[in-house]
């Protein structure tokens, strides 16, 4: 990633901070549109999860230019999620939600170049990710 998407990831972040229970929120919602044979994989309260959630794109986010050192979290967390059913196909639909989600959330904020950008760093995060769970999965 440039200098110039890590920042315009960063600045983004900061803006979807103050709504990150909205934002959870929107993702999961828009993620249980698009598959809703997911929403079995995740516990009745959402609250919990949405902010889970919040806290690993938090840390990724800040992590930005320094991926490497969150590199074996990143596996760990693809390994655990073999143990759910979590498929490749799967990431295809996190990704698309979640992408949906910033957008709601930083309405004109998020042109193109940011969502290029936000694009790219879930891409990395997805790909360790998907590494990671077909060294378990074979």
């Amino acid at each position: 990633m440039t200098n110039e998407e890590i920042e315009q990831v960063k600045t983004s972040w900061v803006q979807v901070m103050p709504i990150s229970d909205r934002l959870a929120g929107l993702f999961y919602s828009k993620l249980f549109e698009l598959d809703p044979s997911l929403r079995s994989m995740f516990p009745e309260d959402m609250e919990e999860q949405g902010k889970k959630l919040m806290a690993m794109i938090n840390t990724a986010v800040n992590s930005l230019g320094r991926l490497s050192e969150i590199v074996p979290a990143v596996e760990a967390m693809g390994e655990r999620h073999v143990a759910y059913g979590v498929t490749e196909d799967h990431y295809d639909t996190v990704g698309e939600a979640l992408i949906w989600a910033l957008g709601a959330g930083l309405g004109n904020s998020f042109t193109d170049e940011v969502k290029n950008a936000w694009v790219k760093v879930y891409t990395i995060l997805a790909d360790t990710m998907k590494r990671a769970a077909a060294k378990v999965a074979a």
